[in-house]
């Protein structure tokens, strides 16, 4: 059963490397590609039962037990996440066999995606900081291919702002990590939780702690830290934003979550209150740039940035009905994101514009995708019985009993202006007089059944919430009582 933890990291690998040898037979790469996150899919979904029955999963790479060894660590948040982002890879490939082109496929699409996957997956489960910081590079290798895969002159500048911006955070990453290394003699993050309680998180630690923010701010956009998120994301095709909207800030705010709950959560009065306020920060730059923007991809990228600060507002609060609410959160983000961005790319490529005000009157011809598209934007502002109420809602109650009132407001208030940026899109685009747009050929079905098919998901998410609770309860208590992933890792 052990084993299991380290096939999400190994099937994408082993897939990637086999793409990279058949890139002349784009038939064949489809199909590899198709077939190995069905099994993925699969296998995630074992993952997250085994932890629900028996608890967190170790296992300890080579035999080497921790704190001595690399260990995968597979408990039910990372499995939640492994689960849900296996899904989304799925869904992206079936838009992107009739959307990305074959020049892009025959240059190592299907294969960057894998390696892609690899690195998420990786940096979801591994159990050691160094492997979280090599994981997270083997993630970004694979974004830089895929951002500028095309050779648009956009996508090259936009690619070394990229690179450049994840160059210094990556040095940074590998400068924290040594200090931290030099003060407690260990990366093991269940022996790093054990050796942080004893000494009482001194300022040295806090500090260092603060450097890991930086870090995974950068890397998951937070205020400041989110200046090269708009453009970079908005270079590609639609089917790479999808990934990297969904996933890629995700992974930062993951790391987060996982290092301040489990690592640095013995001076809250500090760390968890500047997370608090630089989320709260992040959301009001979110919103303007949602609200102020005409351009689809802009819209829903700025978004984005508004999920990322209510992830991060939850995280700081470190009670049991924010960290619920917030795991409830992350989830419906991705999914969410990932369908939105499915069904505006639809919009562009039937009327060949990404201006909103050039747009208009498509709900006429394209029901199916005007109603997806309403029910993606009233779900990501929050409306019950949607998969966004339940995780904002508990949020809010965590905020309510932390009298963390300024926050709460401002979450609150993040709904009604995500409402207006998405339903301004489904106001504007698919109401009015039907424009004439370009003829052009395109397999509008085909295009659309994964954006459903994530809606589709993302509904049954909000409706099943009873059913989902008690695995989110399972992540929350762990997240909650650290002891539990040590007693799993160290075996003591």
């Amino acid at each position: 059963m052990n084993n299991l933890t380290i096939l999400p990291v190994l099937l994408p690998l082993l897939t990637g490397i086999i793409l990279l040898f058949v890139t002349k037979s784009i038939i064949i790469q489809r199909i590899l590609s198709m077939l190995s996150s069905i099994i993925g899919i699969g296998i995630a979904g074992t993952l997250v039962y085994n932890v629900s029955a028996h608890g967190i999963i170790a296992l300890a790479v080579g035999s080497w037990e921790a704190p001595f060894g690399i260990v995968i660590v597979a408990d039910m948040l990372a499995s939640l996440l492994v689960l849900t982002t296996t899904i989304i890879v799925c869904a992206v490939l079936i838009y992107s066999f009739y959307s990305i082109g074959e020049a892009r496929e025959k240059f190592y699409y299907y294969a960057m995606v894998q390696f892609l996957l690899v690195g998420i997956n990786g940096a979801f489960l591994t159990g050691d900081l160094f492997n979280l910081f090599v994981f997270f590079e083997v993630m970004l290798m694979a974004s830089y291919v895929l951002l500028a895969l095309g050779g648009t002159k956009v996508q090259l500048r936009e690619t070394i702002k990229y690179l450049l911006v994840n160059v210094i955070a990556s040095a940074l990453f590998v400068i924290t990590v040594a200090y931290l290394y030099s003060v407690t003699g260990t990366l093991n993050m269940a022996d790093l939780s054990r050796k942080i309680a004893e000494i009482g998180q001194p300022g040295i630690i806090t500090v260092i702690a603060v450097s890991f923010l930086i870090v995974f701010g950068m890397k998951g956009a937070i205020f400041p830290l989110f200046y090269w998120l708009p453009g970079s994301y908005a270079a590609p095709p639609i089917p790479v934003i999808a990934l990297f909207g969904a996933l890629l800030t995700k992974v930062g705010i993951y790391s987060i979550f996982r290092t301040y709950t489990l690592l640095f959560y013995h001076d809250q009065g500090y760390t968890h209150t500047l997370l608090g306020i630089l989320g709260i920060l992040t959301i009001i730059i979110g919103i303007i740039g949602a609200v102020g923007y005409w351009d689809l991809k802009k819209i829903i990228i700025y978004n984005i940035i508004i999920a990322i600060g209510v992830i991060t507002f939850g995280i700081s609060l470190m009670n049991e009905q924010a960290l619920i609410g917030t795991a409830f959160y992350i989830m419906h983000d991705m999914i969410i994101k990932a369908a939105l961005f499915l069904l505006i790319g639809i919009m562009i490529k039937l009327t060949g514009t990404n201006n909103l005000r050039e747009i208009s009157g498509l709900i006429r011809t394209y029901p199916v995708l005007g109603w997806s598209f309403f029910i993606a934007a009233i779900s990501l502002a929050g409306i019950p019985p949607f998969s966004g109420f339940a995780g904002k809602l508990l949020i809010l109650q965590g905020a309510a009993a932390e009298s963390a009132y300024l926050g709460m407001a401002v979450v609150l208030l993040s709904s009604l202006f995500v409402l207006y940026s998405v339903m301004k899109i489904f106001i504007n685009g698919f109401w009015g007089e039907e424009k004439e747009y370009p003829k052009k050929d395109i397999p509008y079905k085909k295009l659309l059944f994964p954006a459903v098919l994530l809606v589709a998901i993302s509904i049954s998410y909000g409706l099943g919430t009873e059913f989902v609770y008690p695995f989110i309860s399972q992540a929350a208590e762990t997240l909650l009582h650290p002891d539990i992933y040590l007693d799993a890792v160290l075996k003591e």
